[in-house]
């Protein structure tokens, strides 16, 4: 699929870069041909301006422009187009003027000229031989017929065609190379999402494997004594149960993942006091912790408020208390703090025991994801519990870290803003 994607994403980026080049070439030898049929029309105009035994100025070097020379008066500019003026009479071409410029031969000239006066119109152009014209009829019927060779216009449109085209290959050939170094960049978040997304349907159909399993097992064994009653087959019904519930939580845990993954995911927060209701989640593991042989400590600041979802972040306190509880060791502790922090609420809770391997400590908040072997579903829980609380974390705008030594012990820290 990755690979699939970014073949897409390399013809796209080529297609449009392309066709954008292709564009902005066709608009320039548009334009350029357009100049040089002005150039050309230009210099037509000039040679019918001037009488027919009169030459063209000639370039003289280092020779002051006309303006210069005679001030207030502007002389036409100089042209480089080859133009030689025909006049015909009554029919017959009169004169053939070259200017000194084209080497024309009486019968092409007068050709050309039999030509036009076919046409029937003022200017246009002739494909053979390729030449532009423009007609000017005087006030006797004399015509005289401006002719411009049309070849330099093709030559210079070809030249500039054939640099656009070397240009806009080697273009392509460096941003196809160009491609390949971007779509890795733009991809690898998706490449990234894709490995967690199949990681994830392993886990979850995994865990799911399991409580399928024995619920399957046990009703087989149930309805293989289906003479039996109920009492009788208690103890098979009640690990179906167990397992059900357990499933369900899981199946809870998935959907609310998915609900928080959703883009139009919002949260509509109230006013609410966060020490109350961290004391009140405090208050449910003191009976849990006391079985457990652990040392529950905390220091809660009073009056705490912020705005949020209750639900959520009691949901929040809970994870983290009852994975510090698991996991703080045989005789351990573990010690709830809760303060304003720079103008938001800072809740860490932090517990003893064997200290998480630095290598993990990034993948903590992955869906899934255990630490060690000892975190299985013995211990309660199927790796979704941190995953859940980075989730309600991210909603409420808000931080969590961890950190782990074996001298300070583990430590969960949330921020949280006030407003």
């Amino acid at each position: 699929m990755i690979r699939t994607l970014r073949r897409k994403f390399i013809l796209i980026n080529l297609l449009l870069v392309g066709l954008v080049l292709l564009i902005v070439f066709g608009l320039l030898l548009a334009a350029n041909a357009r100049r040089l049929a002005g150039e050309s029309d230009a210099s037509m105009r000039m040679a019918l301006a001037r009488p027919d035994n009169e030459d063209p100025p000639r370039f003289a070097i280092d020779d002051p422009p006309p303006e210069r020379r005679n001030p207030g008066h502007r002389e036409q500019f100089f042209s480089m187009v080859p133009v030689f003026v025909v006049t015909v009479e009554d029919g017959v071409v009169t004169h053939i003027n070259d200017g000194g410029q084209v080497d024309v031969s009486d019968e092409t000239a007068a050709q050309a000229a039999q030509d036009v006066l076919d046409l029937g119109t003022d200017s246009g152009t002739l494909s053979s031989p390729s030449l532009r014209f423009l007609k000017q009829l005087l006030p006797d019927g004399t015509v005289r017929i401006a002719f411009a060779d049309r070849s330099w216009e093709t030559n210079s449109l070809r030249t500039l065609a054939i640099t656009s085209l070397g240009v806009w290959s080697l273009a392509m050939v460096l941003f196809f190379f160009l491609s390949l170094f971007l779509s890795s960049l733009a991809l690898r978040p998706t490449e990234r999402a894709w490995q967690q997304q199949r990681q994830f349907v392993a886990d979850a159909s995994h865990e799911l494997k399991t409580p399928l399993t024995v619920i399957l097992a046990n009703t087989g064994i149930v309805l293989s004594h289906k003479e039996d009653t109920v009492a009788s087959q208690l103890k098979w019904l009640e690990y179906t149960h167990e397992e059900a519930v357990q499933m369900k939580g899981l199946v809870d845990d998935l959907l609310f993942l998915a609900k928080s993954d959703h883009t139009n995911r919002t949260i509509v927060p109230c006013p609410l006091s966060m020490s109350e209701l961290v004391l009140g989640c405090l208050l449910l593991f003191e009976s849990v912790a006391f079985e457990s042989g652990i040392t529950l400590e905390s220091e809660i600041a009073p009056d705490l408020t912020l705005r949020g979802d209750e639900g959520q972040l009691r949901r929040l306190v809970m994870i983290l208390l009852d994975n510090a509880v698991k996991y703080a060791g045989p005789g351990g502790a573990v010690r709830l703090e809760l303060e304003n922090h720079q103008e938001r609420l800072r809740l860490s809770v932090h517990n003893t025991g064997d200290p998480i391997p630095p290598e993990h400590l990034p993948h903590l908040f992955e869906r899934f994801y255990r630490a060690d072997a000892a975190r299985d579903r013995t211990r309660g829980g199927y790796g979704l519990g941190l995953a859940i609380a980075k989730s309600i974390v991210d909603g409420h705008r808000g931080k969590i870290s961890v950190t782990s030594t074996a001298e300070t012990g583990t430590t969960f820290t949330v921020l949280l803003p006030i407003k």
